[in-house]
């Protein structure tokens, strides 16, 4: 298995097929065609740094061309998710930047949900203890998340002085917990409670911190097992279908299934059903 990325400047990466992937920032690990990305830098609650923020972001569009990759988990070590940019390594040298390079990083930031988003496979946060600001966003840009009891979730860009407009937040967050829940979130920078979070949709479910990571695999080991092209024409429209009109979107759906009743997994399952069987699908 190899994944291709490489970049020159951290604001600007790029596919490359010349050089294999290898995690330098955080750490990957690939089995049961479940990807798992563990953020490792626990002694500070696993902040980003720009060189972490750019790796992620190529990872995540490489997943594009890694079709063995079928689920892909992201969680942080040491009890807890993230807590955001790091203080020393991107706040300070911030305040320093001009608008050019302030927008850089911005644009840079923002791809990083882009990608998220805009990857094929399903992606599962296992999100445990603080999962703050950019962290909660990396939260919001996975498609199912799983919490504990003890995740506190804060927007808190305008505890530094910022808008709550951050990385598609004014987008993302309205459209899974509410308006108004949204609004009050980024407008004072509270952290959200895990109770909160699953009463409000934001999480899927809440697991003890020993069995966090466990469940998020398993459950990305049995969508791994699934129909994956369908998993992914599934996660385009959801998110295509936000910008469009019912009548659109029903359209849109009607040529994206007869699309998939093309592959050989529809046939498969069809197959198994007559032979009273469970399908294995494989992806095509």
């Amino acid at each position: 298995m190899k994944h291709y990325i490489g970049s020159s400047n951290p604001m600007r990466g790029q596919f490359s097929p010349r050089a294999p992937y290898s995690a330098q920032h955080f750490a990957w690990t690939f089995a049961d065609g479940v990807g798992t990305i563990t953020l490792n830098r626990p002694d500070r609650k696993n902040p980003l740094t720009f060189d972490s923020y750019a790796e992620l972001r190529d990872l995540f569009n490489s997943l594009k061309y890694a079709s063995d990759v079928k689920a892909v988990v992201v969680a942080g070590e040491g009890g807890n998710f993230c807590s955001g940019g790091d203080v020393h390594d991107i706040i300070g040298p911030l305040t320093r930047m001009t608008m050019p390079e302030l927008l850089e990083f911005t644009r840079m930031t923002g791809d990083l949900v882009k990608a998220m988003r805009g990857c094929p496979q399903p992606v599962i946060g296992a999100i445990d203890g603080v999962c703050a600001g950019a962290g909660a966003m990396m939260a919001l840009a996975c498609d199912i998340r799983y919490g504990t009891s003890a995740t506190k979730t804060a927007f808190l860009f305008t505890r530094v002085g910022l808008a709550g407009a951050d990385m598609g937040a004014c987008a993302l967050l309205p459209r899974v917990i509410g308006q108004g829940r949204a609004s009050e979130l980024l407008f004072t920078g509270r952290s959200m409670s895990a109770d909160e979070g699953l009463a409000w949709g934001f999480f899927n479910a809440l697991h003890t911190s020993a069995e966090l990571l466990g469940k998020a695999q398993a459950l990305a080991r049995d969508l791994a097992q699934g129909p994956t092209f369908a998993h992914g024409m599934t996660k385009t429209m959801l998110s295509q279908e936000w910008a469009m009109t019912i009548e659109q979107a029903i359209e849109a759906e009607a040529q994206a299934q007869a699309i998939c009743m093309q592959t050989q997994d529809f046939r498969r399952a069809y197959e198994a059903f007559a032979a009273k069987q469970k399908p294995v699908f494989q992806g095509d």
